[in-house]
């Protein structure tokens, strides 16, 4: 089943309101710590794209159908930390995830020598983990594809009381790093801030009906809905376009 995504770019004065606003109808994400009595944990991704930007540029064109290659891990790593291999599929702002989980130590490996079944671990994702590897793999190969930007943010992160399969989150801080290591994944050092004074809203739910109480939110604060890409402005703000203007 697709899922429909809308981001929305807010301004940082705007988030103790919307809080509040929202909290007769969310809940915090199970996967969350409590940080100050905020509900968040860090996110952490390597994107993936050709030494020509192919990926980049199919998000820059609006092409409508097109896939972001990442490995992504959470909060700050250790021993035995598991990361994911992910293929997230797009139609409009409709989103699909293939997902294989592999431990951190190992990600290099399996990049070298190819062997799936030694490192991915088959319970990670279900009973297509090895699948999903596979395609991420072939994919990878095929493109030729590098590691091309790290995007580092905290995420406060929501489910829907009535509705679990109803998320919201707050990705703020959001930063990045142009062609990085993939043993760097938790590192920070020269990363370059994306919005200096704004942070991703982002609302996902099924069966493309927003619900009435998410509607009604994004009326009240005026959000316009936008294809933000923390990729591809990462991208940008490594190479010092104008989009660091935020």
């Amino acid at each position: 089943m697709l899922r429909v995504e809308k981001k929305y770019l807010v301004p940082n004065h705007k988030m103790d309101d919307l809080r509040g606003r929202i909290s007769s109808f969310v809940r915090p994400d199970i996967y969350t710590t409590n940080h100050c009595n905020i509900p968040q944990y860090t996110v952490r991704s390597i994107y993936f794209d050709s030494r020509d930007f192919t990926c980049y540029s199919e998000k820059r064109e609006g092409i409508m159908l097109r896939r972001k290659f990442r490995i992504r891990g959470y909060n700050d790593g250790g021993e035995e930390n598991r990361v994911v291999m992910e293929i997230k599929r797009k139609i409009d702002s409709r989103q699909k995830k293939y997902r294989s989980f592999v431990r951190f130590d190992d990600i290099e490996k399996l990049f070298q020598e190819g062997d799936i079944e030694k490192y991915v671990i088959e319970n990670g994702s279900g009973t297509n983990a090895l699948k999903d590897a596979a395609k991420f793999m072939y994919h990878i190969k095929k493109g030729l594809y590098i590691p091309t930007c790290l995007v580092t943010y905290e995420r406060e992160a929501y489910h829907g009381k009535l509705d679990s399969g109803v998320r919201m989150t707050f990705d703020k801080n959001i930063r990045s790093r142009i062609f990085p290591e993939m043993n760097t994944l938790y590192d920070d050092t020269d990363t370059k801030i994306l919005f200096k004074n704004h942070f991703v809203l982002e609302i996902k739910y099924f069966n493309n009906s927003m619900p009435s109480w998410a509607r009604a939110v994004v009326q009240e604060f005026r959000l316009r809905n936008d294809a933000i890409s923390k990729y591809t402005i990462g991208v940008d703000v490594c190479k010092e376009k104008t989009i660091t203007t935020y």
